[in-house]
């Protein structure tokens, strides 16, 4: 049985590892990997048709405790723990919760203090006890009580008691004083660990197409001194096509992995009649997790010629690996009377809507079909890659874009500069 440390509107944890609000999904998933052996029979549930309308939630079904995400920026916002029988809990050191000790109204109140009168919600039959950043529901015992509590009732100080002897049912923990107004805080410090995250992605154009990303970049900087408080920076950084590999390193830093590509699937739709020969060198990737970015160098150039963005969906093949790409792309309008206008497609639109602004494309999807190898299957089922203004759109079966691959102008060489942008 797990025994865990309390802490309102920060989080819940031991010694070992602790699940912190504002926590990023990929950091949590690593800490129940790390500690498969004592957090086991973990359930991710998300909504398949549509990932947006509903919180990402990790259920520690052993454990009786469930961790909410926010659907678009990915981190925790809420802490629910739904069976306390399953797990002890501790609150400055000192247990309110374990097998000795049942969560009783007197106890909550003894280890927690004073707070505002508890509500009363007929429809759940729960009492709801909030101090700031955490909540206890509190279950009647039976139908024959519930009248006594109703709001109005004896002129309204009904809510002010609470049933001698009641036991939590659920706890809360949240960033605010509502848990229904309550949203995801910003990543904590403590989260950085050294890692650089991308807060949003600007795909910059040309006239033919893309040029290259201006990435707002956050991370952990220290201040003067050994003592000082570890403070978030923000800073711009562009990368373009046609930069070279020390360009890149120079803007972003060390990549988190570099992959040599041993094979392209996509070729055999090039035109190019070379396309059935070897290459005698390998293109390889700069992988930025964190930024849910992938830079591809030409083998002999050593130059960008290729982006990819991730917006890390549940139900995608590649889900978890790469932290959502927060992207903006300006889309050129080729219809009547909008000549020159751009539309603006994010990480969260959806392809029938791109392409009613745009019009279909010219030609009809690849179905692109992934697995680690030809024994495995892929229970995510096949993905689309839709061609337009040299950029392939990855859509999954939901509607929903999975990534967008950035192409280079077709001569190399071509670069532009941020002056040179419109």
């Amino acid at each position: 049985m797990l025994d865990l440390e309390v802490v309102p509107e920060r989080s819940l944890g031991n010694e070992q590892w602790e699940f912190t609000l504002g926590m990023p999904l990929a950091q949590a998933v690593a800490i129940l990997q790390k500690h498969c052996r004592i957090i086991k029979n973990v359930q991710v549930l998300y909504s398949e048709q549509s990932p947006l309308s509903h919180d990402l939630i990790l259920n520690l079904t052993q454990d009786g405790i469930k961790l909410l995400f926010d659907a678009f920026n990915q981190r925790l916002k809420v802490i629910e723990v739904y069976d306390l029988t399953k797990v002890k809990l501790k609150y400055c050191g000192v247990h309110f919760n374990s097998q000795a000790i049942a969560p009783t109204i007197e106890q909550i109140d003894q280890s927690f203090g004073a707070t505002h009168p508890g509500v009363y919600n007929s429809a759940e039959q729960l009492f709801h006890l909030n101090f700031r950043g955490l909540s206890f529901s509190f279950q009647l015992d039976s139908w024959t009580e519930a009248p006594k509590y109703e709001p109005n009732f004896a002129h309204g100080l009904a809510s002010l008691q609470i049933p001698h002897g009641a036991t939590v049912k659920r706890m809360y923990i949240y960033s605010g004083n509502s848990l229904q107004d309550t949203k995801a805080p910003m990543m904590p410090l403590s989260c950085f660990l050294g890692n650089v995250y991308a807060e949003s992605v600007d795909v910059l154009r040309d006239g033919t197409g893309p040029a290259g990303l201006r990435l707002r970049l956050l991370t952990a900087g220290c201040g003067p001194g050994l003592l000082a408080d570890a403070k978030m920076r923000v800073f711009e950084r562009s990368v373009y096509f046609g930069d070279s590999c020390q360009d890149v390193l120079s803007m972003l830093g060390s990549p988190h992995k570099v992959f040599y590509k041993s094979e392209d699937k996509m070729k055999i739709h090039s035109p190019s009649p070379h396309k059935q020969v070897p290459s005698k060198c390998n293109d390889y990737f700069f992988n930025y997790f964190t930024l849910g970015v992938d830079i591809l160098f030409d083998a002999n150039t050593h130059k960008v010629k290729k982006f990819v963005l991730h917006t890390n969906y549940p139900g995608h093949y590649n889900f978890n690996i790469y932290h959502r790409c927060e992207f903006k792309i300006p889309l050129a309008i080729k219809k009547e009377n909008a000549d020159g206008q751009t539309e603006t497609c994010t990480t969260y639109s959806k392809w029938d809507n791109i392409q009613e602004l745009l019009g279909h494309p010219v030609e009809k999807p690849v179905v692109l079909h992934r697995s680690s190898s030809p024994n495995n299957t892929n229970p995510f089922g096949s993905t689309f890659c839709f061609g337009l203004q040299r950029m392939i759109f990855e859509v999954m079966q939901n509607n929903h874009i999975a990534s967008v691959t950035l192409y280079g102008p077709p001569r190399p060489g071509t670069h532009l500069r941020t002056s040179e942008l419109p």
